[in-house]
């Protein structure tokens, strides 16, 4: 990771009944003390596990905020995810290669990225599959500071890293890695 990645400051609420697919993610920005609002997520607290996540992203040049997409959960494990009008299901999103796999996969257009468990058991690292980038790091959560740090050649699917990473951080959670 380089001084060049975003880095987003995940900020849960501070109610303990809030749902934690609720979360408002900052993008820090070097030499700034006040962070950028990026992501609004929110999931009703209705105490049943289906439901919708809406997501926002903040239009950086209007200053106001757009519908990214949802979340529809069939239950708390299943699902589709909408990108604006584009569908995908949950289970796309977090593909295993095999059944005993430690890593999650999902895709952009024709590439393949996987989110999988830090050494230490609590950090998540996303890695480039494909065949010229194998291994490189295009994202990477640390659970001790709610950090995700997103190297600047993921920008362009942005929207796909962070949902990926709050679903994956969901199952984890549940311990359905």
């Amino acid at each position: 990771m380089s001084a060049t990645d975003l880095v987003l400051q995940f900020v849960y609420p501070t109610n303990p009944n809030a749902d934690f697919r609720t979360v408002n993610i900052h993008q820090k920005i070097e030499g700034s003390d006040t962070p950028l609002e990026l992501y609004k997520f929110h999931h009703p607290n209705t105490g049943v596990n289906t439901g919708v996540t809406s997501f926002q992203r903040k239009n950086m040049d209007t200053q106001l905020w757009e519908n990214a997409g949802q979340i529809e959960w069939s239950s708390n494990a299943s699902g589709a995810v909408y990108f604006g009008v584009e569908r995908i299901s949950i289970r796309e999103l977090r593909k295993a290669k095999k059944p005993s796999s430690k890593s999650r996969r999902f895709k952009v257009n024709s590439s393949e990225y996987k989110w999988k468990i830090a050494e230490n058991g609590a950090d998540l690292i996303c890695v480039s599959d494909n065949l010229t980038n194998r291994g490189k790091t295009i994202a990477l959560w640390t659970q001790e500071t709610l950090v995700l740090r997103v190297a600047e050649r993921a920008e362009g699917f942005l929207d796909r890293v962070v949902v990926t990473c709050v679903l994956n951080l969901w199952f984890k959670r549940l311990n359905l890695w």
